[in-house]
């Protein structure tokens, strides 16, 4: 019984590990970007009250984040996903990673969602170098468009660099760097393999808690721009005002 319980807690080692690793890093993350999170909730909220909107760009594994953003329960309303299923993973994965990397594609597709300058692009990219990031991060300054961009500067500092020989936290207005580690994962096995990988968590994290301070400042609009779970009572008729202010302008609606 004790050999099964001893090779039960060995099995769940790595388990453990990864979720301190998660929490250290979260803690990382609050403890040296809670001033850069209350700047961009700020221009979160001023952009919203500007009849702007706030988009959201990643390709890859990214584009969950862009997702994420988008329509969900307590997700703040004029956020809009920019969402191309060439560059995301589930159609061709080789084709979407060539794709990231070819110069024009970033552009062309942002082209279509008619940003404006009181708008707000954010960008998350974990190694904060390919060409599709750093081209719509250029694009949106161009436009005189705040930026925001999310990565991992540990990552960057030692990735290929793209045409533009620059990383995301040098173009973007905003920067807020992810802690992640160069590739990502967080668990080393064998002093060979690195698995369990750590930037949607992250992502979603900084997202949501940026998030969160935007409620606190729109605490008294009405209608409260955060959407309501489907599933509670009375999120119907306060989701379709919402919807009905902002199905123009999101094309995911």
């Amino acid at each position: 019984m004790l050999i099964i319980i001893i090779k039960i807690i060995y099995k769940m080692q790595n388990i453990k590990k990864y979720q301190n690793e998660i929490f250290n890093l979260l803690d990382k993350i609050t403890l040296n970007q809670k001033k850069i999170f209350t700047k961009v909730a700020k221009e979160f909220y001023q952009t919203y009250k500007k009849n702007g909107m706030v988009y959201i760009f990643g390709t890859g594994h990214s584009h969950m984040l862009a997702e994420e953003g988008h329509f969900r329960a307590g997700g703040f309303a004029p956020i809009c996903p920019i969402l191309n299923s060439s560059l995301m993973l589930h159609e061709n994965t080789i084709f979407s990673s060539v794709l990231e990397r070819r110069e024009g594609i970033a552009s062309n597709l942002i082209k279509k969602y008619n940003i404006k300058s009181k708008d707000i692009l954010v960008i998350f990219t974990n190694s904060g170098v390919n060409q599709a990031p750093l081209e719509a991060a250029h694009f949106a300054k161009n436009l005189k468009c705040k930026t925001v961009g999310i990565s991992s500067e540990s990552y960057s500092k030692i990735a290929k660099k793209s045409k533009y020989k620059k990383r995301l936290s040098e173009v973007v207005n905003y920067h807020i760097d992810n802690y992640g580690p160069p590739g990502d994962a967080l668990i080393k096995i064998k002093n060979k393999y690195n698995v369990s990988p750590f930037s949607t968590i992250a992502g979603s994290f900084i997202l949501n808690s940026i998030i969160s301070e935007v409620a606190e400042l729109a605490k008294n609009d009405r209608p409260f721009p955060f959407y309501i779970s489907g599933n509670m009572p009375n999120a119907e008729k306060h989701n379709q005002k919402l919807m009905k202010i902002y199905l123009k302008r999101n094309p995911h609606i």
